[in-house]
């Protein structure tokens, strides 16, 4: 029987810890090695027709940046839209004024994006755009973000969110974050980095780097601070990083495992699980701020994974109690009692909430491979989503609409997103290496 998630992995990094010989480093702005490369999967059968002229620009502000093209690939790699090539284009208008919508509906778009990058007082740039209904002839939507020149491509992906609201109705999550662990190289001589990306694994920022393992990232919910493991001192340890400045400290060190740490909804706590001097995975409840530590579970099984839900008054987790590794629920006062939730096959793990709480994600077996399912939790009927032999890490999207998972092909990962039912897909490979342990930030203002 297979063993948790983070038991395989907790194992093998600490065989890589012992051997590793060298310090580690916290960076910023230092650019990551791997570098991720957009592959759209799949996509719905009647995808939305809409066109993205060309901005125009805001030389040499805007360093060169396409911003159409950005918006472009984000919306066609949500497999939700088809968009106009540009040599299909009738015209290339920045202005809703400009644009001739019985044109547009002749070349095949439903929808025009038009917009201008301009620089304007104390070195920021604006970015100004349009989004027409080219059947009614009407203006959809007008909006400005402004910024300093190097949050350009965040703008880019604030136009995407607010196209992808408007038409679709849901809350577009393209300038959001990702965090990553990346791999390179061989044992002894690997190397592991923590990294954080856009969604679309672009604009990549090196967060720590060591040649001992690293694991488990989590954002706070502000999206400031990360959580994860290090086995820099040769033993599992779990730290606290902000993410603008690599400022970082130790919180748990204790005897024993220190892994998986979530944090609670209002960003003060951090689940656990901790191992203790007699090896026994248990979860745990650490408040930050006073260090104080509350046991949650106590059983001789396994318990790990804890993953809060979305009210902060329960923790989902997983646990081998009853033979094989389930997902379980248990609030956080004292005397409660687990709750198992997953009762099809003998192996689901790695539990992750949608922000509504109404859906819940986990590594499923399925045909002998494992792969990332979800489960509606008032009805209890699971959908596969993934298809690999070896998929872990499942992450759901703020807006609760697609997962980020870790996928292995062969020797190289990939991080995997997929619309929670099941229509659409788009993965980041790297171009070298190996990238696991997805986690994808929260919407931040």
């Amino acid at each position: 029987m297979r063993l948790t998630t983070l038991f395989l992995r907790a194992s093998r990094y600490f065989a890589a810890a012992l051997i590793g010989t060298a310090a580690v480093m916290t960076a910023t702005v230092r650019p990551a090695q791997a570098q991720l490369k957009i592959e759209i999967t799949s996509g719905v059968t009647d995808p939305v027709p809409i066109a993205v002229a060309p901005f125009g620009r805001a030389v040499p502000a805007d360093g060169g940046l396409d911003v159409a093209q950005v918006i472009q690939h984000d919306l066609e790699g949500s497999g939700r839209f088809r968009a106009l090539t540009r040599q299909r284009m009738p015209a290339t208008p920045t202005r809703f004024e400009d644009v001739v919508a019985g044109d547009w509906k002749n070349a095949g778009a439903d929808y025009v994006v038009v917009g201008r990058v301009t620089a304007i007082d104390g070195g920021q740039l604006a970015v100004d755009f349009d989004l027409l209904n080219s059947l009614t002839n009407q203006k959809v939507v007008s909006q400005r973000f402004v910024g300093v020149p190097s949050a350009l491509r965040n703008a880019a992906h604030r136009v995407s969110d607010v196209v992808y609201e408007k038409i679709l109705g849901i809350r577009g999550a393209f300038a959001t974050r990702i965090a990553y662990v990346a791999v390179d190289g061989q044992p002894p001589a690997q190397t592991y980095q923590l990294i954080i990306a856009d969604a679309d694994g672009e604009n990549q920022r090196l967060i720590l780097q060591s040649r001992f393992p690293l694991m488990s990232p989590a954002w706070s919910p502000d999206g400031q601070w990360l959580a994860y493991v290090s086995f820099e001192t040769k033993r599992s340890a779990v730290y606290v990083q902000l993410v603008r400045s690599g400022e970082r400290r130790q919180v748990s060190a204790r005897v024993g495992i220190n892994g998986a740490p979530a944090w609670s909804p209002d960003g003060r706590k951090l689940a656990l699980t901790l191992g203790g001097s007699n090896g026994n995975p248990d979860i745990y409840v650490l408040d930050l701020a006073t260090q104080n530590l509350t046991r949650i579970t106590d059983d001789p099984a396994i318990d790990t994974e804890p993953t809060w839900a979305p009210d902060g008054h329960s923790i989902y987790f997983t646990s081998d109690r009853a033979g094989g590794p389930q997902v379980y629920k248990i609030g956080v006062q004292p005397g409660d009692k687990p709750k198992r939730i997953t009762f099809g096959g003998n192996y689901n793990a790695r539990p992750r909430v949608s922000a509504d709480g109404t859906l819940l994600a986990m590594v499923t077996l399925d045909s002998g491979s494992y792969r990332i399912a979800v489960q509606d939790l008032s009805s209890g009927t699971v959908r596969v989503l993934s298809h690999g032999r070896l998929d872990e890490s499942p992450s759901f999207a703020p807006n609760g609409v697609a997962l980020m998972y870790a996928e292995r092909q062969g020797n190289q990962g990939a991080l995997d997103t997929v619309s929670v039912d099941g229509l659409t897909g788009l993965r980041l490979k790297a171009d070298q290496g190996e990238v696991r342990e997805p986690a994808w930030g929260p919407f931040v203002q």
